[in-house]
């Protein structure tokens, strides 16, 4: 892609990600500490910046082994989030940004397991139809789903948590159109727009009867495997 030797191709790519994640995380920080930025809805920006980090794929060569380095900054963010989720105080940057009561401890669940997924799907589904599905739909799906869901949800149920059916019908669109671009984009080999609305569905469903923090591991499985069906 830029025009080097396939190993310096990946680790210039894969800087050009840890550039990216820290650059918003910092972000967020100042629109949070300066602006009166919601930590809740800071939180899901973030969430759903980082997943866009998929968009980066196609930058990767894929002929050599350093192809997954496009996971390096979720590695990187294993070690922060454990790190910081026993050790930062009050004013650290992650804390602030990607907690929602500015309890540390939050960092070792959702954001953690969130990593931990697009680590896994960075390489046991490097560039698969259902890899990149499952981190669209959790990224923009999921992303989306608590901003609407809110804000503006009337409509609530509850099965194992809170939910609203407008939520879920944001977790719907905002996933299946995410699904869409990035599949055409990184997999169009691939793009399959029938299979795409099935298993936003599917994910639909699975977030609407998951616990909090646990859809960041229900969605991705229920994409993955439900792929395999459809």
């Amino acid at each position: 892609m830029f025009g080097l030797p396939p190993l310096y191709n990946n680790l210039l790519a894969a800087l050009l990600t840890i550039g990216y994640v820290f650059s918003l995380v910092a972000l967020m920080e100042v629109f949070v500490t300066r602006f009166g930025l919601a930590r809740d809805l800071s939180r899901k920006i973030t969430h759903i910046g980082a997943g866009m980090i998929i968009a980066f794929l196609p930058l990767f060569d894929d002929s050599h082994w350093s192809r997954y380095l496009n996971v390096s900054i979720f590695v990187i963010w294993i070690f922060l989030l454990v790190q910081k989720g026993f050790f930062a105080d009050v004013n650290d940057e992650a804390v602030k940004t990607m907690t929602r009561t500015g309890d540390r401890r939050e960092l070792l669940k959702g954001p953690l397991y969130f990593v931990i997924v697009a680590t896994i799907c960075g390489t046991l589904f490097y560039k698969t139809f259902e890899g990149v599905v499952a981190m669209a739909i959790l990224g923009w799906g999921d992303g989306m789903a608590p901003i609407i869901g809110s804000r503006f949800g009337r409509l609530k149920y509850k099965i194992l948590s809170p939910k609203s059916v407008e939520g879920s019908l944001t977790m719907f669109a905002s996933g299946f159109f995410a699904s869409l671009l990035l599949a055409r984009f990184i997999v169009p080999h691939a793009y399959d727009v029938n299979r795409i609305l099935i298993l936003s569905l599917v994910a639909t469903a699975v977030e609407g009867l998951s616990p909090k923090e646990i859809d960041n591991f229900t969605i991705p499985i229920a994409v993955i495997g439900g792929a395999q069906f459809v």
